[in-house]
């Protein structure tokens, strides 16, 4: 007879999901076509591989501090300046495995049990977990489609109350491929000072921007240093999800407390990946733009089919590599939509409901696979669609 252990009370905190389910399902068909992931198809640039296997060969293999090593924040220092406008210190920052445990600390430095954290919503499936995992409040902020999936501050002003401490923002965003316009930014740095709030800016797919559009850092905005905390990985923008590595910057108190933290939790980001990100700082990037005008090319592609298909319907993604296609009109829930499309499509989709309530009537599509792969996964959805009459 198999024992059965008493688990956490915070384990049942975290949210029910069925896309490991569909993923599962999916991963059994070897003739699905997966717009699911949440990574770049591409391999991590040549130049920064050579660098990292002669950094091993060179005995490279032992710890970092826990706040990341000198020449690796120095390197970030001069990008944040360069590519963000934003001016700090290398003890302002703390190198990470990948933005999200960035996050994770953050989060743990500066919410007690109880306390608020507003989120996006849709956005990033980990958000309110995070929160929820240590006993925090995640407070939804919807985002409309009506209103282009920006932030309304008037309804996160509504949301706001003594307990509240943190504001996060995502942008580009993930899942719906939109850019916060400089405007709102402005709006929401008045509100993080009115409230003294501190605004989380998860800026992970700052690079991958399209047409006429600009990504702008909320940190570089007159004033709020001091209340920014800028979060970015190196996942996305140099195709290196599996080097884990990523950074925070912000105050100096904050950075600290960060820091201490990642003492007892990981420890340190791994050497190689920080020697790698310096690599990847300091090289051509060449390849980022590349990769950029690929994704770019897959983008216009994902969207004119949509916008043929009877029933769906989108708004145009302006960054990051995702659309987020309006099914509201098949009148199916979104985990429905998605185990049709897996089931007669063989697509696999992501429900727009896994990232958060206001998900619900969307699905999510990755553009991170290559462009024949799109065009037959659109194509199959396309006849599914009419094929079924839904």
């Amino acid at each position: 007879m198999t024992k059965e252990y008493e688990i956490s009370e915070r384990y049942f905190y975290l949210p029910d999901s069925e896309f490991t389910e569909i993923m599962r399902m999916a991963g059994e068909k070897k003739d699905i076509i997966s717009l699911g992931p949440g990574e770049p198809d591409f391999t991590t640039p040549k130049h920064i591989i050579d660098f990292a296997k002669k950094k091993l060969d060179e005995g490279y293999t032992h710890y970092s501090p826990p706040v990341g090593r000198s020449e690796t924040r120095e390197a970030i220092v001069k990008k944040l300046k360069k590519d963000n406008k934003i001016k700090v210190d290398p003890e302002e920052i703390i190198v990470t495995c990948g933005s999200q445990e960035a996050l994770f600390l953050g989060i743990l430095a500066l919410v007690d049990p109880g306390e608020k954290v507003l989120v996006p919503d849709p956005s990033f499936l980990a958000y309110i977990p995070m929160v929820e995992t240590i006993t925090g409040v995640p407070v939804s902020v919807p985002l409309l489609e009506k209103n282009g999936f920006e932030f309304d501050p008037d309804k996160v002003r509504q949301l706001i109350d003594k307990r509240t401490r943190i504001l996060l923002i995502n942008t580009p965003g993930n899942p719906t491929g939109r850019i916060l316009k400089k405007k709102t930014l402005e709006e929401l740095a008045d509100i993080a000072v009115e409230h003294d709030l501190v605004i989380f800016s998860d800026e992970a797919y700052e690079k991958f921007v399209y047409e006429k559009n600009k990504h702008i850092s909320i940190g570089s905005l007159n004033g709020m240093k001091d209340y920014v905390i800028t979060f970015h990985s190196f996942s996305k923008t140099y195709a290196m999800p599996g080097w884990r590595v990523g950074y925070a910057a912000g105050p100096k108190d904050i950075i600290k407390s960060m820091t201490r933290i990642h003492m007892y939790s990981a420890l340190c980001a791994p050497t190689i990946s920080q020697l790698a990100a310096i690599e990847a700082l300091n090289g051509s990037q060449k390849c980022v733009e590349d990769m950029r005008r690929e994704y770019d090319r897959r983008r216009k592609l994902i969207v004119k089919r949509i916008k043929e298909i009877p029933k769906m319907s989108c708004l145009e993604p302006e960054g990051a590599f995702y659309v987020f296609p309006n099914i509201k009109a098949m009148k199916m829930k979104s985990t429905e939509v998605v185990r049709l499309f897996l089931k007669e499509a063989r697509v696999l989709t992501v429900p727009g409901t896994e990232f958060g309530r206001y998900g619900e009537g969307y699905i999510r599509m990755s553009y991170a696979t290559s462009y024949e792969k799109i065009e037959e996964a659109m194509d199959r959805i396309e006849n599914t669609i009419r094929k079924c009459k839904v």
